[in-house]
């Protein structure tokens, strides 16, 4: 019996069958189609925690007041000891040639009107800096000026979705605004950005640092963000700059938060979890490969004159364990080749809805989900056939 002639035996028993074989095959399918979905879920995470953090400029670091090892999560916005201040953010730059620029930022919410249009905003006080710093640009009017020159300044650069909203088809440059109890001038509006980390960048107005404090009551800083001069450079000014502020803090009471740290740790988790994700959705490939013995088994019990019939006919065992071992593997093969369809479809639908989450299913989570169903079918097909191999060519044939 050539390879054809058993390939050809097992389709003609699944087309005879085609109900049941079709039964069968669903549950492979659903477990082919689920591996690459959740894993497609898991890699778009992965890349949009990425994203963001990237779009957020490059080379970063981020001190934030307090120790999270004794706070057991990031500080508040007002919340350590010894708080971040303007002159600890001159000292970072002015001590380190490795740092290219140090911005100070100040954060609070207020609400910003212009006449009797009103809303409630993020207001971000901060310097010149965070425009390359942040990968930010203006589409009208200019940004900040440096600290020195806009200490104390009654100006503001609106984002895109504050400006169009307060000032619905007119240019906001130089219009007056109010936020909170203080009345300051546009100076600029910022291009569309969207989100950046959940920053809404969109929906901001950003201030000069002092003028932040002053609508704020506070003479503290959310947080400090330095910008490095190159790549490389993030542990050794990290070391640095946890010993200025020691130094001037009388204690290390801060948090050095570096992008590559941050981005290797979510990176690590959620690989981890896509990993998870895909061998929970395996699990189903295995309740499938149960239904296909079954499915064999029962197949095995209506086929025994057959069996018996090439048994007499002069094949081998070997011949009809390889029949039956050919119907399993072409029944998990085809639900997995259906799987990776329905897989890729579903994929593209979660695209199509969410279209700025970039959902895209691991090459090895598809060869895996393809191959496990190839294994399946063929670990589950052994009992079956070798049943069949057992039957007695005589007594198969009476029960023909």
């Amino acid at each position: 019996m050539s390879s054809a002639d058993i390939l050809r035996f097992a389709a003609g028993a699944l087309l005879r069958h085609r109900l049941r074989s079709l039964l069968s095959l669903t549950g492979v399918t659903i477990g082919v189609a689920a591996v690459v979905v959740l894993t497609a879920l898991g890699e778009g995470a992965l890349r949009y925690v990425t994203g963001q953090f990237e779009s957020i400029g490059s080379n970063l670091l981020i001190v934030i007041p307090g120790k999270v090892e004794t706070t057991g999560g990031l500080p508040g916005i007002g919340g350590a000891p010894n708080d971040l201040t303007l002159a600890d953010a001159r000292a970072l730059e002015d001590a380190m040639p490795t740092v290219l620029r140090s911005v100070p930022v100040a954060v609070g919410t207020d609400t910003v009107s212009h006449f009797e249009r009103r809303r409630r905003v993020l207001i971000l006080g901060t310097t010149a800096g965070m425009l390359p710093a942040r990968q930010l640009s203006v589409s009208r009017g200019r940004f900040l000026p440096t600290l020195e020159e806009g200490r104390g300044a009654p100006i503001a650069v609106l984002g895109s979705a504050v400006a169009r909203e307060l000032f619905p088809g007119q240019d906001p440059v130089g219009e007056p605004i109010r936020v909170g109890d203080s009345r300051l001038r546009v100076i600029g509006v910022l291009d569309p950005k969207g989100t950046q980390v959940g920053v809404a960048v969109d929906e901001v107005v950003i201030v000069p640092t002092p003028t932040a404090m002053a609508i704020f009551n506070r003479s503290t800083l959310f947080r400090i963000v330095l910008q490095l001069s190159g790549p490389g450079l993030g542990e050794i000014t990290e070391e640095r700059v946890l010993a200025i502020l020691a130094e001037r803090h009388g204690e290390e009471d801060v948090t050095v938060l570096t992008q590559d740290s941050v981005v290797g740790a979510l990176s690590s988790i959620l690989v981890a979890l896509t990993v998870a994700l895909a061998g929970i959705a395996a699990i189903s490939l295995t309740v499938a490969g149960i239904g296909i013995m079954n499915v064999m088994l029962v197949s095995v019990s209506e086929r025994t004159g057959e069996v018996g019939l090439l048994k007499a006919l002069g094949a081998e065992n070997r011949q009809v364990l390889a029949v039956f071992l050919a119907e399993a593997v072409l029944l998990s093969g085809s639900g997995g080749l259906l799987g990776l369809g329905l897989g890729w479809l579903l994929s593209r639908g979660f695209a199509w809805r969410w279209p700025d989450f970039p959902l895209a299913a691991p090459a090895w989570a598809v060869a895996a989900a393809f191959t496990t169903s190839l294994v399946v079918g063929a670990l589950f097909g052994v009992l079956p056939a070798r049943r069949a191999t057992g039957l007695d060519p005589v007594a198969a044939m009476s029960r023909r």
